[in-house]
């Protein structure tokens, strides 16, 4: 299932940096949760809607913007909009100001998906406390986000029968660094291809693809 929602126009420019103030606000509709150190069972998208200011260093979102939450957790939902109806303030002047939700799609066994916001695979490195970072070139890849789709299936007990690899065709994957609180992340905005059992590919489409869902990375459409 998925909550869209729709904000008001800004009132001051919204950096760049943005991504933060979001996760706040739904940490902050959901109340107390465990999801800060959990598995992100749910993806967050970016910001919809706005024209880049660079004069300003950031956003505006004149005729207001877009965002969604997604997530295979009816009570996630549940508790969110209740959540929203509460503290309908974001940040910059926003606000909710409608709540639409949308059923799943049943996209069969095969799906090419678009990345709403860039595509984050890390992995720890042994003997380093530094993280490495995995591209669309890298053999790596596919892997990688295979594993981490299938890790949140079993914590479902969902079939883990799926393959996930960014889609070869598409000729132009475009690497974004993106600031989150004190780190500088490099991610990847290309589509990826979900492959294999049908409750699966739509579980991709609920929770995202990659590392760090929930804070605003690998979210599809």
């Amino acid at each position: 299932m998925r909550v869209y929602l729709h904000l008001t126009p800004n009132q001051e420019i919204v950096p760049f940096n943005y991504q933060q103030k979001l996760v706040g606000a739904f940490h902050k509709w959901l109340g107390e949760n465990e999801l800060h150190d959990d598995i992100s069972l749910y993806s967050l998208s970016w910001l919809g809607g706005g024209k880049m200011r660079r004069d300003k260093r950031g956003f505006d979102f004149r005729h207001g913007a877009r965002f969604f939450i997604s997530s295979p957790l009816e009570a996630l939902h549940t508790k969110a909009v209740s959540g929203i109806f509460k503290y309908q303030d974001i940040a910059w002047g926003m606000k909710v100001s409608e709540v639409t939700m949308r059923v799943t799609p049943d996209f069969g066994e095969a799906q090419c998906f678009k990345a709403q916001s860039p595509i984050l695979i890390k992995r720890n490195q042994e003997d380093s406390k530094h993280q490495r970072y995995y591209y669309p070139q890298d053999p790596e890849s596919s892997d990688l986000l295979t594993e981490t789709l299938q890790s949140k299936l079993a914590r479902l007990s969902l079939p883990t029968d799926v393959r996930v690899r960014f889609d070869p065709d598409y000729r132009n994957p475009r690497s974004k660094l993106v600031q989150y609180r004190d780190m500088n992340i490099k991610a990847t905005f290309c589509p990826v291809i979900v492959e294999g059992d049908a409750r699966a590919v739509q579980f991709a489409w609920e929770v995202g693809v990659g590392n760090s869902t929930g804070i605003g990375f690998g979210a599809l459409v």
